[in-house]
C-alpha cells in the first residue's frame, strides 16, 4: 500500500465537498483538504477518528470511508 496514493486520494475527495473535514491523530488536528497535513500525519500504523460537519457531511463521510478502508488505514467516523 502506498501512503501517498491514500494521502492525493483522500485530499481529491475531500476537496470535492463544502464541509469541514478534519482527520485526528491522537493530539493533531488536520484538515483533509489540506495535503500537506495529510502528508505529515499519515504515516505509521496510528488510528484516526474523522470529524465531518457542514452540508454533505453524510455524503463527505461515506466517500472518505470507503477510500481509508480501500488503503486498509485504521479509521472511525465521528457522528
Amino acid at each position: 500500500m502506498s501512503n501517498n496514493a491514500a494521502i492525493v486520494e483522500l485530499s481529491q475527495t475531500a476537496n470535492k465537498f463544502r464541509s469541514s473535514i478534519v482527520l485526528q491523530a491522537e493530539n493533531k488536528y488536520i484538515d483533509v483538504k489540506s495535503i500537506l497535513g495529510l502528508f505529515t500525519t499519515l504515516v505509521g500504523g496510528h488510528s484516526y477518528e474523522l470529524h465531518v460537519h457542514g452540508p454533505d457531511a453524510e455524503e463527505a463521510k461515506s466517500a472518505l470511508a470507503e477510500i481509508f478502508a480501500k488503503h486498509n488505514l485504521n479509521v472511525k467516523v465521528v457522528d
